[in-house]
């Protein structure tokens, strides 16, 4: 009986450590994931921040109550009879579910949640390169700090839009090709992937670098398992509502000239902005200097991947993002030369898993702190939306590009938009060469008087603070201001 019962002991001891193990080796995932989420969470207005959330809700609506994908655009009356080619109608759907049931907390939830998968799966990734728990934690947490760019809104790329399922499926297209095993899984994401944002031509990008590098190295294993994954991943994005016509939406949107006019096309020099983009810069310059230094030390797959984003995140600012991120597994490795060879590994994760733990604790603390100020950017509030609906239902509007979303979504068509962010998927060529003749700081009498007879627009719906608008509006035109919201005002032709 003795025998029996410390036969039992040890096998209990013995599952206990191992169980125990586990638990310690899972501390540098619930440390990464839960400061993360805490440092989402503190910034959780701006995660709401997206001006296009208005109507991107309003769409899911849409497609939910007629049960199909809307090719008319139902909210405007300048879309002159284009086809509205809404690449993000599937994200458009899950948003406007969540937020039927769960609001804008529901929202954020979501979106932290993502982040929860993209730092989880990036630690993999770099857990499994070889780089020990101490560098993976400093540049995984650096690279998921930084790549949201909470510090140049409203260029997020952590946000209520389709944007963050690019950035996820991104990471899971990184990790399986550098997996190699589970490539067959890349076709399946990809049919999300198309039918959710535009940006799954990246994935594309990710698998010609991992091909192109099999083919370099004379690996026709792996160049076999590529070309497979990229027909594959070609075959699955027609598995849509465009069909082919999925091609014309992207060319909408991909080199037209409204980029020269909208922030996240701009270069990384126009985005700087001043002290917030430091500690960006200054990974770039650490990056680089590593990179340098220490060549052929990492994988050729990430060097490339990693150096492709950085330049085309100098040439335009919505790359940037990526880059942060496929940076994480070379910075990885590069700084594990410089870590002490003598760390006791177990004291270690137990550190990690003890500040994790705390992190934890402090998700909900933070999440009831920051739940009063969760709603739709401030542009445009709701009562703004209802005086100009219930004042001049029959008026013909022209308003600014930032509030056409939200004022969709208040109205519903009601109020018909004169533009909004779905740009060149949504509007002619025409309208939007006219439209951006008047953003401009400085008013353009002629131009400002050819729109408003063009398209006999009797009432202005504009930023508060332009006050030479005004001057010109009221003071030359003889209009007068009828409304003044806390940011915008509503100007009417006598």
């Amino acid at each position: 009986m003795d025998a029996q019962r410390a036969w039992g002991d040890s096998r209990f001891d013995g599952a206990a450590r191992i169980v125990s193990s586990h638990f310690q080796k899972s501390g540098i995932y619930i440390f990464l994931i839960s400061f993360t989420c805490v440092y989402y969470l503190s910034n959780a207005p701006l995660l709401l921040a997206h001006y296009d959330l208005g109507w991107h809700l309003a769409a899911g609506d849409l497609i939910r109550e007629q049960g199909n994908i809307p090719f008319q655009d139902p909210w405007s009356f300048t879309s002159a009879g284009k086809q509205w080619y809404n690449l993000s109608w599937l994200w458009d759907v899950i948003a406007s579910v969540i937020f039927q049931y769960a609001k804008f907390s529901g929202l954020v939830l979501f979106v932290v949640a993502c982040g929860a998968i993209i730092v989880g799966y990036l630690t993999s990734i770099c857990l499994r390169s070889g780089a020990s728990a101490p560098a993976v934690c400093i540049a995984v947490l650096s690279s998921c700090l930084l790549y949201p760019s909470f510090g140049t809104a409203p260029n997020i790329y952590l946000a209520a839009s389709p944007n963050t399922s690019t950035m996820l499926f991104c990471v899971v297209f990184f990790g399986e090709c550098l997996r190699r095993t589970r490539w067959f899984l890349l076709p399946v994401i990809m049919v999300l992937w198309a039918n959710m944002h535009g940006g799954f031509l990246l994935g594309f990008l990710i698998v010609g670098v991992f091909c192109g590098a099999a083919l370099l190295g004379r690996d026709w294993a792996d160049f076999k398992i590529y070309s497979f994954a990229g027909v594959g991943c070609f075959i699955a994005i027609f598995i849509n509502p465009l069909g082919c016509h999925i091609y014309d939406g992207v060319v909408a949107t991909l080199g037209h000239f409204v980029q020269a006019n909208i922030t996240e096309w701009w270069s990384y020099y126009r985005n700087i902005s001043g002290p917030e983009s430091i500690p960006g810069i200054v990974y770039i310059l650490i990056f680089v200097a590593l990179e340098l230094r220490y060549r052929g030390y990492c994988p050729l797959e990430s060097r490339l991947l990693s150096w492709l984003f950085l330049f085309l995140g100098l040439y335009q600012f919505r790359y940037m993002s990526f880059f942060f991120i496929f940076s994480a597994v070379p910075l990885a490795l590069h700084l594990d030369r410089f870590l002490p060879k003598q760390l006791d590994i177990f004291k270690v994760q137990r550190s990690l898993l003890a500040a994790g733990v705390i992190g934890v604790c402090a998700l909900p603390l933070t999440f009831i702190q920051i739940e009063p100020a969760l709603g739709l950017p401030q542009m445009l509030l709701q009562q703004d939306a209802l005086y100009l609906q219930t004042h001049f239902p029959r008026a013909r509007l022209l308003n600014h590009w930032n509030v056409g979303g939200i004022l969709i979504f208040f109205t519903r068509g009601a109020m018909p938009v004169f533009v909004d962010g779905r740009a060149a998927t949504a509007y002619p060529d025409d309208l939007l060469h006219d439209y951006f003749k008047l953003v401009e700081l400085e008013i353009n009498e002629a131009d400002w008087d050819t729109v408003l007879e063009k398209y006999h627009i009797d009432t202005v719906l504009w930023v508060r603070a332009h006050e030479e608008l005004r001057r010109f509006l009221v003071g030359k035109r003889g209009w007068k201001e009828e409304y003044a919201g806390l940011y915008e005002s509503i100007y009417v032709k006598p």
